[in-house]
């Protein structure tokens, strides 16, 4: 995962990229840790899996703009626009179905590194 800044995520979408994973956290959150440790582990596994890292303790203005509620939060955004936001890492089997249909690839699906 990329740290990143709300400036850095604003531009993203201000933009309109095609995709842009946002993992909205704080580093003595102990939940957030597993969590940013799931995440790790898939973007590792898959290459088409890129996902930036965002201390909301530095950005407080992007939580009160963006509304979140609490950390972690995954948040998806396709062109600019919000998608997805979840606060409950379950597994990590969990946020690969979440995230499958997001990833561009012929088949659609998520490929191992390597393949």
């Amino acid at each position: 995962m990329i740290d990143i800044t709300a400036n850095e995520v604003e531009h993203k979408l201000a933009s309109r990229e095609e995709l842009e994973i946002l993992f909205i956290h704080t580093p003595l959150c102990g939940t957030c840790k597993r969590a940013a440790s799931m995440l790790e582990i898939l973007e590792m596994t898959y290459d088409q899996l890129s996902i930036d890292r965002l201390n909301i303790n530095h950005h407080p203005s992007f939580a009160h703009t963006w509304r979140i509620k609490s950390v972690p939060c995954l948040m998806v955004f396709q062109k600019g626009l919000g998608v997805e936001r979840v606060y409950a890492f379950q597994s990590i089997p969990a946020l690969h179905a979440l995230l499958q249909p997001y990833l561009k690839d012929k088949s659609n699906v998520l490929t191992l590194r390597g393949e």
